[in-house]
């Protein structure tokens, strides 16, 4: 499978992981997260290909995350309420989420990047 960036065009972080990504010669598919979020079926399975703890692909500095007071709800949440919360809304996703078939990055880090997906 390909490499998937899924980048919100307002978004700095995105912007920054578009450019390393480009600047370093990595092929990859855009997908606008805010548009085309991914299904819950393919955030499951994004989910379980990361061995990240669920929570840690909400987006904590957004608004929205703010306004629906996810800080305290979320500890309570079954694991398929928060699929089903982070599928129906793009800007609850921690971006850039950058995937192939085994591996995921969330987030811009460069040396994370690096490790991900190489470069040139």
């Amino acid at each position: 499978m390909a490499i998937k960036a899924y980048l919100y065009n307002k978004c700095d972080t995105c912007r920054k992981a578009k450019k390393w990504l480009q600047d370093e010669g990595v092929g990859f598919e855009e997908i606008p997260i805010v548009d085309a979020p991914p299904s819950k079926d393919e955030l499951r399975s994004i989910w379980k290909a990361s061995g990240l703890d669920l929570r840690k692909f909400f987006n904590v500095s957004g608004v929205q995350y703010r306004e629906l007071g996810l800080k305290d709800k979320l500890p309570s949440m079954s694991e398929e309420e928060m699929l089903d919360l982070l599928a129906s809304n793009g800007k609850l996703i921690k971006r850039p989420l950058i995937i192939n078939n085994e591996t995921v990055t969330l987030g811009f880090k460069a040396d994370e990047l690096e490790k991900a997906w190489g470069g040139k």
